[in-house]
């Protein structure tokens, strides 16, 4: 019997039971959706996708990338203007990945290491929003709405230069929704809809209108071939009454012959002929107006059937337009009548602001005004006795002037007028005063009253003027007031005069 010491290898067994428990506990295996990176002791990370390896416990650690298709919903959170500045909603969905290459795995670790899908779309979704609101700035509304494809490939192309950066990959972007604030995209599609049902209007009457002219040209050909076979068979006709005519003048002349009335015979027989002439110019004309009023008749059914198809596409479109400038101006009244509302209640709130501030100041101004008015009505009444006494005192002096006028005689009115007879000559010499220079040119009669002599000659003459229409104005004679001054008077006469002896003068 062989015996085995078993003893010195327990060790090697218990180190060999370790490495393999060490090793199990270190033994992982990726999934082909994600990523396992194995990091801690060596400068560059290992990365294992669908396949196993080992980390080394306590050493090295495994952090998982989920590599899987994710779903990130792009919704504009508010209205973004368009090309042609038209404000729009935009709802998108991007699918993405992380990309499958290595330096992909890289930047995308750095950034979404063992982080679940939702977390990384919630990362990706503020990028993919503003990559999007760039691209809606440099699109008219009808682009993005009518061309959607070309939008979201815009979109994806303008994310991707970001998303490469943290190793994202953009698989699709589709939008799902346009919307914009004023419903123009709905009344593009009116618009739209309108041509379409425009141009199928169109078409119909097109098509019509074919119809019609091949029916038309169907009638016309039928029509040229009834003329034409009655055109033949009255032509047979006219041939069978010729020959009849023909035979019928064979007889005649053979009856005329055997009955010797050749004249007469031959005379019919013209008459005949001529007959047969007219029928057949009346024939023919009868054929030729016929055919001219089926012409007529078919090019006013042409007529007819072209206004009358002209008429309704023009109805319909019409009636189109007038429904939608309808709806446009309920839409109009609608928030007109609604600015208005607001509008209206701001003034009345403005009205009874105004009201109370103009009710508080009206009772400042009336109090302001009957203090005003107490103080101008005690100052009136104060000026209207200073007014009436100083009318009082000219009324007086007026008085008294106008007595004192009543007591003056003819010789103080002389005396006065006499006062002021240097002022009058004065006057009256001042227009020679002004002359530079005077020419007399005079033949002369041998009594010295010539050039010189002769102006200062009619100073007296024009004072005697002076004195005459004074006396006339005044019924005082002022020549006489004059001499009565000389010593001729008072010596002689003893000349005195007064208005009393004047007024008595003047009764005698």
């Amino acid at each position: 019997m062989i015996t085995f010491n078993l003893i010195p290898l327990v060790p090697i067994l218990i180190i060999a039971v370790l490495a393999i428990i060490i090793l199990a506990s270190g033994y992982v295996k990726a999934p082909p959706d994600k990523a396992f990176i194995i990091s801690g002791m060596r400068k560059k990370p290992r990365i294992l996708i669908g396949r196993a390896g080992i980390k080394v416990p306590f050493f090295e650690r495994v952090d998982i990338l989920y590599l899987g298709q994710m779903t990130v919903d792009i919704k504009t959170e508010q209205s973004v203007p368009t090309n042609d500045f038209i404000n729009v909603n935009v709802d998108a969905v991007a699918k993405v990945r992380i990309g499958t290459g290595e330096e992909a795995i890289q930047l995308a670790a750095k950034n979404f290491l063992n982080k679940n899908p939702k977390q990384i779309t919630e990362d990706l979704q503020d990028s993919l929003q503003g990559n999007m609101r760039e691209i809606i700035g440099t699109l008219p509304l009808k682009a993005i709405n009518t061309d959607r494809d070309s939008f979201s490939d815009q979109v994806m192309e303008k994310a991707s230069k970001d998303m490469n950066k943290l190793g994202i990959e953009i698989l699709s972007c589709n939008i799902q929704n346009v919307t914009d604030e004023n419903g123009l995209i709905s009344d593009l599609g009116m618009d739209n809809t309108a041509k379409i049902k425009k141009d199928a209007a169109i078409a119909k009457a097109q098509a019509d209108r074919d119809v019609a002219i091949a029916k038309a040209e169907a009638d016309k050909a039928a029509n040229d071939a009834r003329v034409l076979a009655q055109s033949e068979i009255a032509e047979k006709n006219n041939a069978l009454a010729i020959k009849q005519a023909e035979l019928k003048k064979l007889a005649d002349t053979k009856n005329a012959e055997a009955d010797a009335a050749y004249e007469i015979q031959q005379q019919e027989q013209q008459k005949t002929i001529q007959a047969a002439m007219v029928n057949a110019q009346i024939a023919k004309a009868e054929r030729e107006a016929e055919l001219r009023q089926r012409e007529v008749t078919v090019k006013e059914q042409e007529l007819a059937a072209d206004v009358e198809k002209r008429a309704d596409a023009e109805k319909y479109q019409a009636e189109k337009v007038a429904e939608a400038e309808l709806l446009k101006r309920q839409k109009a009244a609608e928030a007109a009548k609604y600015e208005q509302e607001k509008a209206a209640e701001a003034r009345k709130a403005q009205a009874d602001a105004q009201k109370y501030a103009a009710e508080q100041e009206a009772a400042g101004i009336k109090a302001k005004y009957d203090a005003e008015a107490a103080g101008i009505a005690a100052k009136g009444r104060a000026e209207a006795e200073s007014i009436k006494a100083k009318g009082l005192a000219e009324a007086e002096a007026m008085e008294k002037k106008a007595e004192a006028y009543r007591k003056y005689n003819g010789a103080a009115m002389a005396e006065m007028m006499i006062q002021i007879m240097p002022q009058m000559a004065a006057e009256i010499a001042k227009p020679l005063s002004q002359i530079d220079k005077i020419n007399i040119y005079s033949t002369g009669d041998g009594s010295g009253d010539s050039g010189a002599a002769q102006i200062s000659g009619n100073m007296p003459v024009v004072m005697k003027q002076v004195f005459d229409m004074m006396s006339e104005a005044t019924g005082v004679d002022f020549t006489e007031i004059m001499r009565a001054g000389t010593y001729d008077a008072k010596v002689n006469h003893n000349i005195h005069i007064t208005k009393e002896n004047k007024e008595e003068e003047n009764a005698g």
